[in-house]
């Protein structure tokens, strides 16, 4: 097979989704999966087209990293940790999240086929290992596709007026009005749109939105740095170790979007081993951002003005540039809302394509387009549930996107462990990416992964609500049950 190839670069390109004929190997033990991937894409109008780039790789996860989080909590990171304990914070979170990146880096390399992490754990561990593991992952895509629908009417009405006209009904204490709605509605509506129009084209739109980010975020620290004055960086630590924990326990989920890369990579077309090295460079580049915009609003404002801006990188940015400049910057900041949107509808529509494929959700979901070569059912599944999502308003949105973490941090621990185990049971595998010291990184990897779970449970700081968010996570378990209980009585 492929994978077992001396000296394999690619997939062949003639083979169906990219997979070769004796596809039987790829999945030992397991010939009826096997046999379903071959033939479902002939039965699905095509096969997905290597046509992303270096470029498009990177702004794909960077851009999935960066969101909105950077102009408004960049305050409390350094209120809570002191400026220099801010950036500790971040390099040691960027560390983790680099360790775990490995051991996707690794594998995304030597198994670049779409739906990542299923791949893997179907390898690994069997059907059942990568249904969970996908599954779980997905709750974290969808959640966060859903929530950037309630955050953008969101920032965009703290400086548009008249948002909150046109009352419509009230879920947890927050008014869900007309205007607002209506802007959510219409994002999803143009995110989905350019998703099944083709990944090329949502991969432009991605790297054109992540290129004015990275100007505005480039402007803002010129500037900080011609009016520089380190008497603002006081205090450069508080609260000491306690201080610290504060703002790493946030950082490892500033970090989530990386992993969209595997998810994409059966449309990738670079060698296999940049693959992996770009995913490093994706997650080096986002730790860099974060840590430059807390040098850059520390230098800007004292901490008497950061404690009474509610937007802490727009005032920084006001500081050095005047008002256009603070515009300018919350303009970049819709930006990162919209890029880190885009990249999870990218990931979590190949997840659910795969799973698909692979016969474990319904046949339909692993349709591709016939012109785009986009698995559109799927896309248009996230793209709709973005588009109700408005009608819940923020706070029941926020209990998504914390039950979703748990899905995500699920899923790295699943991988790392993939990883510890194909080391083991296929040395032979051909690595084009290989990680150094990789027992050692595959057990911190997944000893961190499973500490990022921990945090979800009752008694630590980050323990899911009950029982809202719990809920969530328990019909999102009976939901992904009941639908490969119907795919495989469909495909029985």
């Amino acid at each position: 097979s492929f994978v077992s190839a001396p000296g394999a670069t690619r997939p062949p390109s003639g083979s169906a989704s990219g997979f070769h004929p004796c596809f039987s190997a790829f999945y030992p033990g397991y010939p009826r999966a096997a046999s379903r991937l071959l033939r479902q894409p002939m039965t699905t109008s095509g096969t997905l087209i290597r046509q992303l780039g270096r470029r498009d790789v990177v702004a794909l996860a960077f851009g999935a990293m960066i969101g909105w989080s950077w102009v408004v909590l960049s305050g409390a990171w350094i209120d809570g940790a002191g400026t220099l304990g801010a950036m500790l914070a971040f390099a040691i979170g960027g560390g983790v999240m680099v360790l775990i990146g490995l051991t996707y880096a690794e594998l995304a390399s030597a198994l670049p086929f779409a739906g990542g992490e299923h791949v893997y754990a179907e390898r690994a561990f069997g059907p059942g290992a990568a249904f969970i593991c996908t599954w779980s992952i997905t709750l974290g895509y969808v959640s966060v596709c859903a929530f950037e629908a309630v955050a953008l009417p969101t920032v965009v009405g703290s400086f548009l007026p008249g948002l909150d006209a046109l009352p419509l009904w009230t879920i947890a204490d927050w008014t869900v009005t007309a205007p607002w709605v209506a802007i959510g509605v219409t994002a999803a509506i143009a995110i989905t749109a350019l998703n099944v129009i083709g990944v090329r084209v949502a991969a432009f739109a991605q790297a054109v939105l992540v290129g004015a980010v990275l100007l505005v975020g480039l402007l803002f620290l010129l500037g900080v740095s011609i009016d520089a004055d380190s008497s603002r960086m006081a205090p450069l630590f508080v609260d000491g170790v306690t201080g610290l924990l504060g703002v790493l326990v946030m950082v490892p989920f500033l970090f989530i979007g990386f992993d969209v890369i595997p998810q994409a990579a059966e449309e990738i077309d670079v060698p296999q081993a940049a693959i992996g090295q770009l995913l490093v460079f994706a997650v080096v580049l986002a730790t860099c951002w974060y840590g430059l915009i807390v040098v850059g609003v520390a230098l800007a404002l004292p901490a008497e003005a950061r404690a009474e801006s509610a937007l802490v990188t727009a005032d920084a940015m006001r500081s050095v540039w005047g008002d256009a400049g603070a515009h300018a910057l919350v303009l970049a900041g819709l930006g990162g809302i919209l890029t880190s949107w885009n990249a999870f509808v990218v990931g979590g529509s190949r997840a659910i394509y795969a799973m698909a494929r692979a016969g474990q959700l319904p046949e339909a979901l692993a349709r591709l387009h016939p012109r785009h070569r986009t698995p559109y059912n799927a896309i248009l599944l996230i793209g709709g549930l973005s588009v109700i999502a408005p009608l819940f308003g923020r706070p029941a949105l926020v209990w998504l996107v914390d039950a979703g973490g748990l899905g995500i941090a699920i899923a790295y621990a699943v991988v790392a462990a993939c990883f510890l185990r194909l080391r083991q049971t296929e040395p032979g595998l051909v690595r084009p990416y290989r990680v150094r010291a990789g027992g050692l990184v595959g057990m911190v990897a997944l000893a961190l992964s499973i500490g990022l779970a921990v945090l979800y449970l009752p008694g630590s700081p980050g323990a899911l609500l009950w029982p809202q968010e719990w809920v969530i996570v328990l019909a999102w378990v009976v939901l992904g049950g009941m639908l490969a209980l119907a795919s495989r009585r469909m495909g029985s």
